[in-house]
């Protein structure tokens, strides 16, 4: 008996094993295929035109966007330029809000000085509160905006840095110090005290508030004549500026001992060293009356006061800068004409004959690595403490300067840490008296505040404490 289909159609299903039986049943046992409703449908397609035809294109819905009137727009003015970083460096030093401190000191001259004050709180006195912010020496982090007043307290590092001030100052001689520490230990903290011990003792104060200003391209740069130096004569115009507005009382009883006649404005001798600042109407002669004021104030045996440089973020300037030369090869930050006067004093290569202080604060917050850097300071803290091992170059390395490290080979280094138990006490009296710490301040509480902060790290106190607080 013959199969109804060939061995070779056994390797797929045939149709007919397809169908259900039923259906074979009710047919008789026969099924017909067909196709001609298939093909009839192909043939009036193509008669149509096909799938693109007009007829056979879905049809598209448009939808106009109606603009209701009377309805006012949700963008707001766009900000002014300039208008987020006045906002975003905003300083507020005072709030009415906050109870006054019964039994509250302003600040005197010598007190900084004495080691009775170690562990106290003193307020600063206005006219150096407008010194030092025509300065740029308060910091948008710090916590000044939630008490009655500025006020600071005196660590037993501030006493250790003044006297050495006062010291040369007393011998005409310079120091050239550089203050690091971890995050939030109160470096800048650090540099605003020693400028309000120069400022209450009729000292001359220049600072850098930041040195990344001058290092990372956004300020206006211009090449000097037959000379591999670069100056910035926008960024000099202000510094000027600021100059004169924090040092005016002391300013304004000096007169110039030499005459500039190369100057835009004819400056004789003998006349008031305001006169040859407020010379510098433009910024392109601002770089030319710094030199000149900078030789005024160095002047020997013409009673000047002793002078205090300092600069914050000391890593920035420590690299190579990311300005350009008409080669498009980068520049070094020390062949910026003020980067350059700093790190010369810093190195000890220049002087400052009637005595002062160079001071340079490392930052950890926003800071590029700089190897060489970090091996100075290294090298300086191990020769200090007399160690038989000194730290040395990683000889496999090609990230060290030797311009950096010439600059840091004879520095003295003053590490910050956390503040004692004594000091945080004073700390946090100041604190529960001024009403924003709703606590018995006790041993208890010094203990934990102090533990909790990392040994006395007065960034973290503040944040335990006054973060919740600060506006």
């Amino acid at each position: 008996m013959s199969a109804s289909n060939c061995l070779r159609c056994l390797v797929r299903p045939s149709a007919v094993a397809l169908v259900p039986r039923q259906m074979l049943q009710a047919g008789g046992g026969t099924l017909t295929f067909t196709a001609n409703a298939s093909f009839k449908a192909a043939g009036a397609s193509a008669s149509q035109g096909g799938r693109n035809s007009p007829a056979n294109r879905p049809m598209k819905l448009r939808f106009r966007k109606v603009k209701k009137k009377g309805v006012a727009s949700h963008q707001g003015k766009p900000p002014a330029p300039g208008e987020r970083k006045a906002y975003r460096k905003k300083i507020v030093l005072s709030n009415n809000n906050a109870l006054p401190v019964p039994g509250l000191e302003n600040l005197r001259p010598a007190d900084l000085s004495k080691q009775d004050n170690v562990g106290t709180i003193k307020a600063l006195p206005e006219d150096v509160v407008d010194a030092l912010r025509a300065m740029e020496a308060f910091k948008p982090t710090q916590c000044w905006g939630i008490f009655r007043q500025p006020a600071m307290l005196v660590r037993q590092e501030t006493v250790d840095l003044v006297n050495k001030m006062k010291a040369a100052e007393k011998g005409r001689k310079m120091i050239r110090v550089v203050i690091e520490g971890n995050r939030i230990t109160g470096k800048s903290m650090m540099l605003l005290q020693a400028m309000t011990h120069a400022f209450m003792n009729d000292w001359v104060v220049l600072h850098i508030p930041e040195a990344q200003e001058l290092t990372t391209a956004v300020t206006e740069y211009a090449p000097i004549e037959s000379s591999p130096l670069w100056t910035q004569p926008t960024y000099t115009l202000k510094l000027l500026q600021a100059f004169k507005r924090a040092n005016e009382k002391v300013l304004s009883r000096m007169n110039t001992v030499y005459s500039h006649a190369d100057l835009p404005q004819i400056i004789p001798i003998n006349s008031p060293l305001l006169q040859l600042i407020n010379s510098a109407k433009e910024a392109d002669g601002a770089w030319a009356v710094f030199q000149a004021l900078w030789r005024e104030l160095n002047a020997e045996n013409a009673g000047r006061p002793p002078i205090l440089f300092s600069l914050d973020g000391l890593a920035h300037i420590m690299k190579v800068s990311d300005y350009r030369d008409p080669a498009f090869k980068l520049i070094h930050s020390h062949d910026l004409t003020l980067v350059k006067l700093f790190t010369d004093i810093l190195s000890g290569n220049q002087v400052m004959p009637n005595g002062g202080a160079v001071l340079a604060a490392t930052t950890r917050g926003n800071s590029p690595r700089s190897a060489s850097m970090e091996l100075a300071i290294a090298q300086r803290e191990a020769e200090k403490a007399k160690a038989e091992v000194v730290p040395q170059r990683d000889p496999y390395s090609k990230k060290y300067d030797d311009r950096v490290e010439s600059v840091m080979k004879s520095v003295e280094i003053l590490r910050l840490k956390g503040v004692s138990k004594a000091e945080a006490r004073g700390l946090l009296e100041y604190w529960a008296a001024s009403g924003v710490l709703k606590k018995r301040v006790d041993e208890q509480i010094v203990s934990e505040k102090w533990t909790l902060s990392g040994n006395g790290v007065v960034g973290e106190m503040e944040r335990a404490t006054l973060l919740t607080m600060k506006a």
